[in-house]
């Protein structure tokens, strides 16, 4: 008997190994299709940079330099590495939804602890002895808990899928298939540990006793004690052993072969994925060498154009939906999901990889390989059509994917068009930007960076773009604003200011500055709102305001500062981005600019974040306004005194909070103005809905039933609030839009935290 399980172990072990070897290396024949990413070089060296004058002595004259260099460079690997291990063990991400996080977690854990006893069970079928673990009652007790807590996981796993029905998670034969493999799983360890106890037992009236449970196994021995009590003798159970001993193994093959075939071969690639995460700050986006005389084409207009890394991002997808759940197009009705981009990104690159490798995806392959089709969109799908509730739900959009997204089998492969068959331009044209998606992943798939790429082939190869959009770019490019109104204009909100507060002082310009022989602390980034939109210009005056009075001293570029490029890179044009970026640093480095504060979140992004990458001296502090008057308030140079009776609602930027981690500053503004009540929504902080106006889209008219503004205005107005604060005058004109559709203008209006904070210091509502 033994030499026959070893020839059935021998047979299905290695059969099930060089299945697993041929998906997992066909799946990385075809990640190999993607482009390398090139690692930029590190920036030059700045001889203007003081702090580098300082380290190029400090190592000339240090006998700890290289000491202290390698421990310069350990420390952020060793960060790095705790944070992946917070992220794979501790699983942070998932214990956001704490339910699904902690099932998962029972699996994860469960799974770990099983493979010893999985290993225990083989061994002691082939060999008839169990492997000498320490202390083995405890470990076999330990299994036994391991098993039962993994089959509850299960079993509300299934409750959540089927009964429950979150709108996020999939329902079908597919998903199902995982929860009786690992269902199948567990009920083989314990009737192959049941029946082994059965067969080992001696019969009554031989000198054995009538009771098999055992409290270090009470599980298989209670259902041990259940099989003999209904008949079964020591004989039936070692024929019973032998069945489920084989069936366990079978299953355990089985489910290693399948594992890399669906969406669990996250199990192996999320971790690397988690790994070879950006490492540079969050939503930054790789520039486009567009001097490379031999490229035929800029951006990503086949999938085998992204990189390898972001190939593997689709292969580390596990569908969970908690990325569709929280973005912004997706709970307002739009067919955008981030999990059926990658999702269907990921079926695309598995068709034409096996095409152009002519090695098939699946093993056993059953029809060839290339041969039966591949999935495409269909042309329209109907997404919400009823009233203009601005309630979210992402459940017509999880429906018109599932609807749209099918085989056609007269479809080669090849000849799928990315944009087009796969991603449809209205999906990629409805993205916000807000990363939502991304902070929610708890792979660390990068969405937006995808959805920019195909977004730049589309208007630099293609030259698709909304006819909105167009315009706005077009005025960027003429004018250097969105709006096309005259590019000498964009210094007039300096006569503006002086005529809102004639009391107050000039605002010096860098030039005048420079004429005169000074070198202010502080360049004021006035931007493209500040400098053009009515309403946007209020906010630039208290924050002038607030500078002049703390004592900052501090000038402005006045017709010198030209539009930051964000929209303009956002919508995909990084040649119109690259032409501004470039004019923009050589202004701020003929100035010697080393300080920078904007009232523009989008702003501030692209100079701190973006910037680098064209030439801005890495010793250039980029600030926020919030961050600063903060500052200054606990520094006591800005008292606010006067009482403000408002209950104000905070509205957390997308590219203030998600992208550069700002979210107390706003706050400790507001609770040190004497008279605000904060009030707090929903969904605030990294969790917060965007406005709808990142991306691009604040130029672009949604055409939705419900917008994305209207849906979070909605949720600031649950707390009955009489102000909805902000710090960024994107989503303060977008909030003013929702509060008008709502018709709460009698009642509520929105400002920017600084124009509160200038109400308090000043006592009056300029």
């Amino acid at each position: 008997m033994l030499t026959i399980r070893w020839f059935f172990f021998a047979l299905l072990t290695l059969t099930a190994l060089a299945c697993f070897y041929a998906v997992v290396r066909r799946r990385l024949d075809y990640m190999l299709l993607g482009r390398s990413e090139r690692r930029k070089p590190p920036p030059p060296h700045d001889p203007s940079d003081p702090e580098n004058d300082h380290r190029d002595e400090m190592l000339q004259v240090s006998s700890f330099a290289t000491a202290a260099k390698l421990a310069s460079e350990a420390a952020p690997r060793f960060e790095w590495s705790l944070a992946w291990a917070n992220q794979v063990f501790g699983h942070r991400k998932l214990l956001k939804d704490i339910r699904s996080g902690i099932m998962h977690v029972v699996l994860f854990y469960g799974f770990i602890v099983l493979q010893f006893g999985a290993a225990d069970i083989i061994w002691k079928g082939l060999t008839g002895a169990a492997i000498p673990y320490p202390a083995y009652r405890g470990f076999v007790l330990t299994q036994e808990i391991a098993v039962t807590l993994v089959l509850l996981a299960i079993v509300y796993g299934t409750f959540r899928r089927y009964v429950e029905r979150l709108r996020r998670l999939k329902r079908g034969w597919k998903p199902s298939i995982v929860l009786w493999f690992i269902g199948g799983l567990m009920l083989t360890v314990l009737l192959t540990q049941a029946f082994d106890r059965l067969k080992e037992a001696v019969p009554s009236g031989q000198g054995g006793g009538d009771v098999l449970y055992s409290g270090y196994a009470p599980v298989s021995s209670a259902l041990a004690d259940g099989f003999r009590e209904i008949g079964l003798t020591s004989g039936a159970g070692g024929v019973l052993y032998e069945v489920f001993w084989l069936l366990h193994l079978a299953v355990l093959l089985g489910f290693l072969v399948y594992v890399p075939q669906s969406k669990h071969f996250h199990i192996f690639t999320a971790p690397v994925n988690l790994w070879l995460r950006r490492r540079t700050p969050p939503g930054r986006l790789a520039p486009l060498d567009l001097e490379d005389e031999e490229a035929e084409s800029f951006g990503v207009g086949a999938v085998e154009q992204f990189t390898r890394k972001q190939l593997l991002d689709l292969y580390a997808c596990v569908e969970c939906g908690r990325c569709t759940n929280v973005c912004p197009a997706s709970s307002t009705g739009k067919l955008l999901s981030p999990m059926h981009l990658i999702v269907k990104l990921r079926d695309h690159l598995t068709e034409k990889g096996a095409a152009i490798t002519s090695k098939s995806p699946w093993v056993p392959a059953f029809g060839g390989s290339g041969e039966t089709g591949a999935h495409v969109m269909s042309g329209t799908v109907p997404l919400w059509s009823g009233g203009g509730s601005a309630r979210t739900t992402i459940e017509p959009t999880m429906t018109a994917q599932k609807q749209a997204w099918h085989a056609q089998a007269d479809a080669a492969a090849t000849d799928v068009a990315l944009i087009g068959d796969v991603m449809t331009e209205s999906e990629l044209w409805a993205c916000t930007t807000c990363r939502n998606c991304e902070d929610q992943c708890p792979v660390g798939n990068e969405h937006v960076d995808k959805i920019i790429d195909m977004r730049r082939y589309l208007v630099l190869t293609e030259g698709r773009v909304p006819s909105e959009a167009q315009r706005a770019m077009q005025n960027i490019e003429r004018q250097g604003n969105p709006w096309g109104l005259p590019r000498a204009e964009r210094a007039s909100w300096l006569a503006a200011y002086e005529a809102a507060v004639p009391d107050a002082p000039p605002v010096p310009t860098m030039r005048d500055a420079a004429g005169r022989g000074e070198q202010p602390e502080l360049l004021l980034w006035a931007g493209t709102m500040g400098a053009y939109d009515q309403r946007s210009r209020k906010i630039l005056f208290a924050v002038v305001r607030l500078l002049q009075e703390a004592g900052v001293p501090f000038a402005v570029l006045g017709g010198e500062e030209k539009n930051s490029g964000d929209t303009a890179r956002r919508l995909g044009n990084e040649l119109l981005f690259q032409t501004l970026c470039a004019e923009n640093v050589a202004t701020l480095q003929r100035y010697g600019i080393r300080r920078i504060v904007t009232i523009c979140p989008h702003t501030f992004n692209a100079l701190k974040n973006e910037y680098g990458d064209f030439g801005l001296a890495r010793s250039v502090a980029v600030e926020h306004h919030t961050t600063l008057l903060a500052r200054l308030v606990a520094e006591g140079a800005l008292t606010p005194s006067h009482t403000v009776s408002e209950r104000v609602v905070y509205h957390d930027s997308c590219y203030l909070g998600r992208y550069n981690g700002v979210y107390d500053a706003p706050r400790e503004l507001l609770r040190a103005i004497p008279g605000v009540k904060l009030l707090e929504m929903e969904r605030n902080r990294a969790n917060g809905l965007c406005c709808g106006a990142g991306g691009g889209l604040m130029w672009m008219e949604e055409r939705s039933v419900v917008r994305v503004n209207e849906a979070r205005a909605a949720q600031a107005l649950e707390t009955s609030p009489t102000v909805i604060g902000s710090a960024c005058p994107y989503c303060l004109t977008m909030m003013e839009d929702g509060i008008k559709l709502h018709d709460a203008e009698s009642g509520v209006r929105a400002r920017d935290v600084a124009e509160l904070l200038a109400e308090s210091v000043f006592g009056d509502g300029r």
